[in-house]
């Protein structure tokens, strides 16, 4: 079975997607599943992991029946608000949704060190309990502290979002490629290859800009801690689903076909505890 491991729904709002500036004309939209279930059908891709954008309980809510919907969705990656007091009832409520398998928070928008917060690793700590995974969502800047968040839980699963988003629009590599490294020592850490597009240069990329990013994960993670995510509708930015796709199979076209099987599903699958 063939998985994409990150894609997105929305209803846009300007005001709960703000982050979508005038800019991003093409993704100022809706995006349903009535919108992508016919692309992963021309690209043979068999079912879907749907990510969290709004940092709301009312999303999880709506991305839930989605997927209740619609069989191609395979599971949810929701938001619950990990630093508030009465988060182990919260994940316990969520946590008895089959398709609710792991939280994500937007990291990426939060202080350097908002990892290492006591009160959001108290809710890290309980995600276990109930087996769910965590989506870190971060710049290269914030590398440091994922290091040390995913030393401190070591028997908690993380999946690494978008390789942390490193500059391959500007060919910046050396400081994310020694943090990646790090962090890649911890065996409870996986990564997706996804949202790299939007990294480069949006208008005028080339498969070669990515290839040394592609070979820094692959040295680091291995074929057995790495799956594909496509980011749909956001890499619409840079690309279209194909082009993405097509991407990561250039990428692995000299890989053996098992290999290629765990990178393109199984991998995403046993990680997020998909029995479909």
């Amino acid at each position: 079975m063939k998985i994409d491991s990150h894609q997105h729904f929305w209803k846009f709002n300007p005001l709960n997607h703000d982050w979508i500036d005038d800019t991003m004309s093409i993704i100022k939209s809706d995006f349903f599943p009535k919108d992508l279930e016919s692309i992963l059908k021309k690209n043979s891709i068999d079912g879907s992991i749907l990510v969290q954008v709004d940092q709301t309980e009312k999303e999880n809510d709506h991305l839930l029946h989605l997927a209740e919907q619609n069989n191609f969705i395979k599971a949810v990656v929701g938001w619950v608000d990990l630093r508030h007091k009465n988060v182990e009832e919260r994940l316990a409520y969520y946590s008895k949704n089959i398709y609710f398998k792991g939280v994500r928070h937007l990291v990426q928008s939060e202080e350097q060190d908002f990892l290492l917060r006591k009160d959001f690793q108290n809710g890290i700590g309980k995600l276990m309990k109930f087996n769910l995974t965590y989506d870190i969502l971060i710049f290269p800047n914030q590398l440091e502290s994922a290091i040390q968040l995913v030393k401190k839980f070591p028997n908690q699963k993380f999946i690494l979002d978008h390789l942390a988003k490193p500059d391959i629009k500007n060919q910046k590599i050396d400081f994310w490629k020694r943090q990646i490294e790090i962090l890649a020592e911890s065996p409870n850490i996986f990564c997706k290859i996804s949202g790299i597009v939007t990294e480069a240069n949006l208008n005028d990329w080339r498969y070669e800009d990515f290839v040394p990013y592609l070979d820094v994960v692959f040295n680091a993670f291995e074929e057995d801690r790495i799956m594909f995510g496509s980011d749909w509708p956001v890499c619409l930015l840079a690309a279209s689903y194909k082009q993405v796709y097509d991407l990561i199979l250039n990428y692995i076209n000299d890989f053996s076909e098992y290999q290629k099987a765990k990178l393109l599903g199984k991998n995403a699958l046993r990680i997020y505890n998909i029995t479909d």
